[in-house]
């Protein structure tokens, strides 16, 4: 099986090659996954004993205006002030359930894209910290000239930069390269757990920690509620451990990777990855891709990266892909985490995932977009 995927890749199109080459396909690594397609959960589950996370791994952010949240507020404004701190924004999907454009580019407020309202609240923080404040955009192939488009010369590839993602070919049940209805190989980004890859590929982050850069925040392009809070930077510097998660309570039957003690050690699993006599329901609050990592920590740390068996429809036809988390840093990263309010002004769950939740999301995304500097 594998000589005839190998023989599959050596015969695909130059044009196909080029871009896998331009995007790191690792092809002794997708040769060695697909070489082990056991079946998703013997693959995708943690072996062990998984317990609920201990009393102090789950702190909750200070409120504004007490005595703590302001000293934790000052603690991050000098790390702004210094330049240690950088936004990176995880914008590589395309927004399916939006029909398949560049969610970076929708309108989440009437003449305002996701895209202009994260430019609009980095400029408003830069002002306020008296220097530029970096955001980076994590783009797929996908996405890449889109964003590079909206952007024009905003961005300088350093205050403003763009960096790709990484890209896979997707394989047929039987392990073979998949072919679309066309006969067209299908190509896909491999998850976000490609972060710290791809920043290292792009040099941003050795330049960043080059120059006194040491806290770098993590957020979804479409949870406008996630960006940089000096309260929330103060909180993450003052516990001392190299990685920070934001957790919010659970409503109803939300769904989502969960803060437990694995190998002795707190960290984020996905439901999925969760042994069957566990109850994730036990754990009330769930992550919410919002993560604050020490720079030197991303980019020096080696990650033993799990790659998840993950089914896919690409059309009416059945495929597999292997993808990444970035959630699992924090089985790699001593890790503190931080529940934050989910509703108001200091709301920091906002996510959009289709039509219906924008409209119904609006009246909240105006009053954060309005309290946090996106509609100066």
């Amino acid at each position: 099986m594998s000589q005839k995927l190998r023989t599959q890749l050596a015969q695909l199109p130059e044009d196909v090659k080029q871009l896998l080459r331009q995007h790191h396909f690792d092809e002794p690594q997708f040769l060695a996954l697909a070489a082990d397609m056991r079946s998703a959960s013997d693959r995708n589950q943690v072996k062990g004993e998984v317990l609920p996370p201990h009393s102090d791994d789950v702190q909750d952010l200070p409120a504004a205006g007490s005595t703590q949240g302001d000293q934790l507020a000052q603690l991050g404004e000098a790390a702004l002030r210094a330049g240690q701190c950088a936004l990176v924004v995880l914008a590589g999907g395309m927004a399916t359930r939006m029909g398949g454009v560049v969610k970076a580019l929708v309108e989440a407020l009437p003449g305002k894209t996701f895209l202009d309202l994260r430019l609009a609240e980095m400029q408003t923080l830069s002002r306020k910290v008296q220097r530029p404040v970096p955001l980076w955009l994590m783009t797929s192939s996908s996405t890449d000239a889109g964003i590079r488009q909206a952007l024009g010369a905003r961005n300088d590839g350093s205050t403003v930069a763009v960096f790709p993602q990484r890209l896979s070919p997707r394989l047929s049940p039987h392990g073979d390269l998949f072919q679309d209805e066309q006969g067209q190989i299908s190509l896909h980004a491999p998850g976000h757990g490609d972060l710290p890859d791809a920043l290292r590929d792009s040099g941003l982050l050795q330049k960043f920690v080059a120059n006194g850069g040491r806290y770098v925040t993590v957020a979804n392009l479409d949870n406008l509620g996630a960006g940089i809070d000096p309260r929330v930077i103060g909180f993450h510097i003052s516990h001392g451990k190299v990685a920070t998660c934001e957790v919010v309570d659970k409503q109803g039957t939300d769904r989502g990777g969960i803060p437990v003690r694995f190998a002795g050690k707190p960290q984020v699993l996905e439901e999925f990855r969760l042994p069957s006599d566990f109850d994730p329901d036990s754990v009330r609050v769930f992550n919410t891709n919002t993560f604050h990592f020490d720079a030197r920590a991303l980019l020096e740390t080696p990650f033993d990266w799990t790659y998840f068996v993950v089914h896919k429809k690409v059309g009416d036809q059945p495929a597999i892909q292997f993808e990444r988390l970035v959630g699992e840093l924090t089985s790699h990263l001593t890790t503190r985490f931080l529940r934050v309010p989910r509703e108001g002004k200091e709301g920091r769950f906002l996510p959009v995932k289709d039509f219906d939740e924008l409209n119904m999301r609006r009246a909240e995304i105006e009053r954060i977009a309005s309290h946090r500097g996106m509609l100066t």
